[in-house]
């Protein structure tokens, strides 16, 4: 048995644990950094792990504060933005709603091949100075307290080694090492399961369709670069294709309308496509399609009663808590976590006193995670309403780049003093966006019979302050003109939340505002113009 110490020792070297092992030793180089990994690298490309897609934070923290864009954008696959199609039960996906942008939006976003990109962080990683031991197996963690080191014995090779650290940081995934050690899982009441399974080739969605006029609505034509959501009551299917040549393919659905049971095998779940999606499971359903591989998870989404310590342990990643894949926040929320890992970690190497950061930080990340999650939970039953949900992605990806992205990407989550110069902005939007989502939930609860399907294209790309918004996050805004946008951008949520609520209640007159009325009450700005355009609003 072997035994030596380090300065910050990662259990798990997955996504979380790699980019958190090279962002530390970006930012100090002379810091002892290892991490411990169960899979043998090499991994597998394709048919390896979801968590493919990237939205603008977790997208933005790759390319640029781990500098690795070029590998993105050559060994990965630029993202066309999220798709949405409205086709339950549809042999026509062309004629149904869909959801998008007809051109690619300024601030990138990527579909990542997990197993290519985690080979490339485990070669960064140690190519920075990491040790990255590799087909090992934890077997045991003491943790420190006070001054004393963490120890973790763990085995490879068929030899038991022992490691003490300073810092011990948890990044295993599922497996929760500290989370089961100190029992701190926490569960939510968001109870959703999901099934996917990777094929071999590309599956285009232009193939759905021969109208030229709908052929040619993107340019370039090319949908199939999307995140593809097929929507309908209770669930929504995605298509992700992958570098390597895969396509991943998922069901996620909502437990009490679907039964993880009518789909816990590939025969199940495609004879479920085949009734709720027929066109899309008509164009999988080849040999030229041929299965890689098929899992399914149970009740994915859950908290965690703590994720940072004084004691000098922190949990990244699905680790600490994991939300929904709608949206795909999971590289969002390693990022975030990492970063404050990353602060904690500066502060004790440098002699200042961290544990009240810990504290502080942790109540930040949890409120990111409990506001996020508000635009998941009991909203399953509408992702199917074509007239209700595609107002729900305008309204869910304002909040989104109007708060939590400007932040980041001004890299000020950290920055106490202006976060709390902000708190009354930051708390009056969240409280606008639980009002929102309690009223698009009472809204598709009061929708009956459904909507005809049509031909339209709700572009978001032509929503001109919608645009600006993605575009903004580049700006490179701080102090004064960051607090002057992030006002700014509340007051376009009170306007677009003004609009919303006016045409539920056109609709349904004896809605409930849930709050919102009292809340736009107070918003005395002059009359503006409507932030979205009528085709928003007619229905078939």
């Amino acid at each position: 048995m072997s035994q030596s110490a380090t300065d910050v020792l990662i259990m798990g070297g997955g996504l979380a644990g790699l980019s958190l092992a090279i962002q530390l030793k970006q930012r100090d180089p002379a810091l002892q950094v290892v991490v411990i990994e169960r899979r043998a690298h090499p991994v597998r490309e394709a048919a390896f792990k979801v968590g493919e897609s990237t939205v603008e934070i977790g997208a933005h923290y790759f390319a640029l504060t781990l500098g690795f864009a070029e590998h993105l954008e050559s060994e990965q696959i630029r993202k066309f933005g999220f798709r949405f199609f409205f086709s339950e039960g549809q042999h026509d996906v062309s004629a149904c709603t869909e959801v998008g942008v007809s051109n690619v939006f300024p601030t990138p976003s990527w579909q990542l091949d997990r197993g290519r990109f985690e080979n490339f962080l485990g070669q960064q990683a140690r190519a920075l100075g990491v040790e990255f031991i590799d087909g090992a197996v934890v077997r045991g963690l003491e943790m420190g307290s006070g001054g004393a080191l963490h120890q973790l014995s763990y085995e490879q090779a068929q030899t038991r080694h022992t490691r003490q650290a300073r810092w011990l940081v948890d990044a295993s995934g599922r497996a929760g090492l500290i989370k089961r050690k100190l029992e701190l899982a926490q569960p939510n009441d968001h109870d959703v399961n999901a099934v996917w399974w990777r094929v071999d080739g590309h599956v285009d969605p232009n193939q759905w369709g021969s109208d030229p006029a709908w052929l040619s609505r993107c340019n370039p034509p090319d949908r199939w670069r999307s995140t593809n959501h097929m929507c309908g009551p209770g669930y929504w299917f995605w298509l992700i294709p992958l570098s390597s040549g895969a396509h991943s393919l998922g069901i996620v659905c909502d437990a009490k309308m679907h039964p993880l049971e009518t789909m816990n095998t590939h025969e199940k779940a495609m004879a479920w496509l085949h009734q709720h999606q027929p066109q899309v499971a008509a164009s999988i359903d080849t040999p030229a399609h041929a299965l890689q591989d098929f899992l399914f998870l149970r009740h994915f989404s859950y908290g965690c009663k703590q994720v940072f310590s004084g004691n000098r342990w922190a949990l990244t990643g699905e680790a600490g808590l994991f939300l929904d894949p709608f949206y795909s926040p999971g590289s969002d929320f390693i990022a975030i976590s990492n970063g404050y890992i990353c602060d904690m970690i500066e502060k004790d190497r440098a002699g200042q006193s961290f544990a009240a950061y810990a504290e502080i930080y942790q109540q930040l990340y949890f409120s990111f995670y409990e506001n996020t999650l508000t635009l998941y939970q009991d909203q399953y039953p509408l992702f199917g309403d074509a007239q209700v949900m595609p107002l729900k992605v305008i309204w869910d990806y304002t909040y989104y780049w109007s708060l939590l992205a400007p932040l980041y990407f001004a890299d000020k989550l950290t920055d106490i003093t202006l976060l709390g110069r902000l708190r009354p902005a930051l708390d009056q939007a969240n409280a606008l966006n639980r009002g929102m989502q309690a009223l698009l939930r009472d809204w598709g609860q009061r929708n009956t019979g459904g909507l005809a399907p049509d031909h339209r294209l709700l572009d978001q790309y032509r929503i001109g302050w919608f645009h600006e918004l993605n575009s903004a996050l580049n700006t490179g805004d701080d102090g004064d003109a960051l607090r002057a946008r992030i006002a700014a951008n509340v007051q376009h949520m009170q306007q677009l939340a003004a609009e919303l609520l006016a045409a539920a209640r056109q609709q349904h007159p004896g809605i409930d505002s849930h709050g919102l009325e009292a809340r736009l009450a107070a918003d005395d700005q002059p009359a503006r113009e409507p932030l979205l355009q009528p085709q928003w609003y007619a229905f078939a």
